[in-house]
């Protein structure tokens, strides 16, 4: 029906409000956004971990499902200081610290802290996320006795990431984030995202988009790294 048989009709459809005008704009721009990280083309700097002057920070905390144990469930995020539940933290809402968590088959990212370390977080959907874990696992092969290294999934589902690992034999240990609030904590936006952090958890660099300069990068963090631990003697 045109609208001129509509006004003959006297059932005129009413003009959207400016309210369903946002929230139709809102989900366009977030199915947009979606897509954009699916085929793995976000590469803004405030699209991973940090905006510029976050060198220097500390990771935030989190512990994860190993992939390859039969622990379910959701990442831990828990901080010590209660921020990422709530400020001042109700008792009703309060977790076990992320770092504190012990159970069996959880990876906590702090126990990596000892030496440099190096997270990747992936995902399935869109991309050659697969292909940037393979040069990870090359990277953990020849680095592993120098640094530490973590991937972290993203919402796939568990017997594909098992499979994944078997089928490409991965041998880096992989965790789980089944809710994706861990990426969102860590602000991930595309695959491959690389996190290098300094012992103790302090943020070094972030590399987002590009697995063909994991080497490159590793080298620089392990040197950097070498440098700071000489600076404080």
């Amino acid at each position: 029906m045109t609208e001129a048989d509509e006004e003959r009709s006297g059932r005129a459809q009413p003009p959207r409000s400016p309210a369903a005008i946002y929230s139709l704009i809102v989900g366009l721009a977030f199915v947009a956004l979606v897509l954009i990280a699916g085929v793995n083309a976000l590469s803004t700097d405030d699209s991973g971990l940090v905006t510029p002057g976050d060198e220097g920070l500390p990771l935030p905390q989190f512990a994860v499902p190993d992939a390859r144990s039969e622990l379910t469930g959701d990442a831990n995020i828990a901080q010590d200081d209660c921020e990422i539940s709530a400020v001042p933290c109700p008792e009703s809402d309060r977790r076990r610290p992320a770092c504190e968590v012990e159970v069996r088959g959880a990876i906590r990212v702090c126990d990596r802290f000892d030496r440099p370390l190096v997270l990747s977080f992936w995902f399935t959907r869109g991309g050659e996320c697969e292909v940037a874990q393979d040069r990870f696992e090359a990277a953990y092969r020849r680095f592993g006795r120098r640094a530490n290294f973590l991937a972290v999934n993203v919402r796939d589902d568990r017997e594909e990431v098992r499979r994944l690992i078997a089928e490409r034999g991965w041998t880096h240990p992989v965790g789980l984030d089944a809710d994706g609030a861990l990426s969102n904590l860590y602000r991930i936006g595309a695959c491959p995202t690389f996190i290098y952090a300094y012992p103790g958890g302090i943020l070094q660099n972030v590399s987002i988009g590009d697995e063909s300069k994991l080497d490159r990068d590793v080298t620089a963090l392990l040197a950097a790294s070498r440098r700071r631990a000489e600076a404080v003697r």
